[in-house]
């Protein structure tokens, strides 16, 4: 099965990075991110399709988004493939960035922050994120990845 049919949790890449996205939020924060059970296929297939927003992005000097959950895509209103080609900065509005670019600098420094802020879909529609956390996404050998955050409380502003 190729990636064109293959569902984005299915692909090697994405069970790998699902594991480090487990990995790094219980290292950061002491919790877990759902219930770790199972094989890492199991696991990959359970991030995405968990009832909380999920999304990352890589360590390029203008980070891509390299991973949404299903709750991501659909609050995005994007593909995976649309979704994984989007620089990151573009899910805020151009007068938040310096707002988000802190929040981003100082989780790389602290490895996790607590957050909340308005965001924006593909198609213009404001939200608001509530309780998120932004963390740093390591491997094993605390090799920088990237950034991942999580947020169960979303609201569409007017």
């Amino acid at each position: 099965m190729d990636s064109e049919t293959q569902l984005p949790w299915q692909q090697e890449t994405v069970i790998c990075h699902s594991q480090r996205l487990m990995q790094s939020f219980q290292y950061w924060t002491g919790f877990s991110l759902l219930d770790a059970s199972g094989s890492p296929e199991e696991i990959a297939q359970g991030l995405f399709d968990a009832p909380f927003v999920l999304a990352s992005h890589g360590t390029e000097p203008d980070p891509i988004l390299n991973y949404g959950n299903r709750r991501a895509l659909q609050l995005w209103e994007l593909s995976w493939e649309e979704f994984t080609q989007t620089p990151s900065r573009q899910t805020a509005q151009e007068v938040v960035q310096e707002e988000r670019n802190r929040l981003l600098s100082d989780t790389a420094t602290k490895g996790f922050s607590n957050f909340s802020g308005v965001r924006i879909t593909s198609t213009g529609k404001r939200f608001e994120i509530q309780d998120g956390i932004l963390w740093n996404v390591i491997g094993e050998d605390n090799q920088l990845f990237g950034q991942a955050a999580v947020c169960s409380k979303c609201k569409f502003l007017t």
